[in-house]
């Protein structure tokens, strides 16, 4: 049980996501591909409405403090910069976003760009939800050699 847990803790953490979630769960703790793709997709989607809470009720409070706004100001500008095709297509363009698997992608910097750009908060879960899953299935397929594709 701790491997699956630390799947889908490693899932949760930004950055890594599924992108190393899927890998360590197959190749390392020899979990069955859709279980992988399971836990991941669960860890990965954990963060989203704690997110958004934080997102909605918090950064206006920390950002009165000089470090806070610096951080938030880096972090906004920086998901504003990766976030046009959500903002183009919206929630499919969330999902597209999110069910890329390349670095700067994700769920959480997903749910940073739906929320800057003021999207709802169950629209952006689902979309979460649908593209982590997108994502979880092409990590899989790479890490077991199916399609060649570079994370």
């Amino acid at each position: 049980m701790a491997e699956e847990i630390a799947v889908v803790l490693l899932a949760a953490i930004p950055v890594f996501e599924v992108r190393a979630s899927v890998p360590l769960a197959i190749m390392v703790y020899k979990i069955a591909p859709a279980n992988a793709v399971f836990l991941s997709v669960l860890g990965s989607i954990l963060p989203i409405l704690p997110l958004l809470w934080f997102l909605n009720n918090l950064t206006e409070h920390l950002r009165k403090v000089v470090s806070f706004d610096k951080f938030f100001a880096w972090l906004f500008a920086r998901t504003r910069a990766r976030s046009k095709l959500i903002e183009d297509l919206e929630i499919i363009g969330l999902i597209l976003f999110i069910g890329v698997p390349l670095p700067g992608t994700g769920v959480w910097t997903g749910t940073i760009a739906a929320y800057l750009l003021g999207l709802r908060w169950a629209p952006t879960f689902m979309a979460g939800l649908v593209g982590t899953t997108i994502a979880s299935i092409l990590v899989t397929a790479a890490t077991l050699g199916i399609i060649n594709f570079v994370l």
